[in-house]
């Protein structure tokens, strides 16, 4: 069986989430599929993606219906999504049109209703793009180390330092910034949202190995001044702000991973079918079908702990080892079926504008962002008493 998504005869899923399922299908068929190749040539995807995006509510969950949310997050809801994007094959264009998914959980959480309604709002439709600035080019994920400050000026906070390898850092129109507000370590840092209008800032365009189809930036920060009621919740209160979102993004990571490991399955059996060598199919060899098998077996076995991860987070757990648990075996997985599907293959694979070839390239980040398989190995030990 081509098993394209998640199975409709699941418990978890109820029919609201078979029809949203039904909506981003459509939209992704409609909307991305056709175009993604030449997005990656690009390197950005059309700006008209975000207006159509919003215009069908894929950017709400978790935000307020007062902001053009859904209201409530359901981690259920955020799965079908990702998983049903992730089926055109490009990692980096659900990483440029969800950037916002990273960037303003915070805003949502903590920030006042005239800060989310200036932000957020817009978003939800599309007309701005929100993203996170954490990364900085002395260090990644120890965010405890941040470096770049904000210093008050009477009623304004004066920006300076650097962030990189920021998604959609080039377009965004808001960062939800890292800064240091007070003494160094994690007592000492903020969580602060900085309109990209303001004077102060410039961006340099990043160049990937994959993700091709999301701009990414390092932003400079220079004298930029911005407004204090941009600060998200108390101040130095923002180290807290930043670990509580990263779960979020470990599990959309996870869920990507596995359903790109997915697509690598599904090109690779279709191949398989059809493709002949020494008089009969590819898929009668047996040294084949097994790959095929240990590849259908390993997603399975992820997707559904996944599943179940969504749904207890949606009971109000928060099970932080299990979902730095996942994320590294998400990874692994979709590492072992995109190097499987590119044996499959063969020299196919290793012809710019193949899907395999894309999403093996695009491994590599999955593994990495939010978090490298080792840290999220280190935090679990952690959550464990180890």
């Amino acid at each position: 069986m081509l098993a394209m998504s998640p199975q409709v005869s699941s418990p978890f899923y109820t029919d609201d989430h078979q029809a949203y399922r039904e909506v981003v299908k459509n939209f992704t068929e409609k909307e991305i599929t056709p175009h993604v190749h030449q997005w990656d040539l690009d390197g950005e995807v059309d700006r008209d993606l975000y207006n159509k995006a919003g215009a069908i509510g894929l950017f709400g969950d978790g935000f307020d219906a007062e902001y053009g949310g859904h209201g409530q997050r359901d981690a259920l809801m955020r799965l079908v999504l990702m998983w049903e994007l992730c089926m055109a094959g490009s990692g980096g264009v659900v990483a440029a049109l969800f950037s916002n998914y990273i960037g303003l959980p915070p805003v949502q959480k903590f920030g006042t209703h005239e800060i989310k309604s200036e932000v957020i709002a817009p978003c939800q439709t599309g007309e701005k793009i929100g993203a996170l600035a954490i990364t900085e080019p002395s260090g990644g994920s120890d965010v405890a180390r941040i470096r770049t400050t904000a210093k008050r000026d009477g009623d304004h906070y004066v920006v300076n330092g650097s962030k990189t390898f920021i998604t959609s850092g080039m377009r965004a129109d808001y960062f939800t910034a890292a800064v240091r507000t007070g003494t160094d370590g994690p007592a000492g840092i903020s969580m602060l949202v900085i309109p990209a209008d303001l004077p102060g800032l410039e961006r340099t365009k990043l160049d990937k190995m994959g993700w091709l189809a999301s701009d990414t930036a390092t932003l400079y920060f220079d004298d930029m001044r911005v407004p204090e009621r941009y600060l998200l919740g108390e101040e130095n209160a923002g180290f807290s702000m930043i670990v509580n979102n990263f779960n979020a993004e470990r599990m959309d990571l996870a869920v990507q991973s596995i359903a790109f490991a997915r697509v690598c399955y599904n090109e690779a059996l279709a191949w398989a079918r059809e493709r002949e060598t020494f008089g009969k199919r590819l898929a009668d060899h047996q040294v084949i079908r097994h790959k095929l098998v240990e590849m259908d077996r390993a997603i399975n076995a992820h997707l559904a702990w996944l599943e179940l991860l969504s749904w207890r987070l949606n009971q109000g757990d928060d099970p932080v080892a299990e979902i730095a648990e996942a994320k590294v075996g998400a990874t692994i997985t979709y590492e072992l079926c995109a190097r499987e599907a590119a044996q499959i293959l063969g020299g196919a694979s290793y012809l710019r504008g193949d899907t395999v070839e894309r999403l093996y390239r695009e491994v590599r980040v999955q593994a990495i962002g939010g978090g490298s398989e080792e840290i999220m190995r280190d935090l679990a030990s952690r959550q464990l008493g180890l």
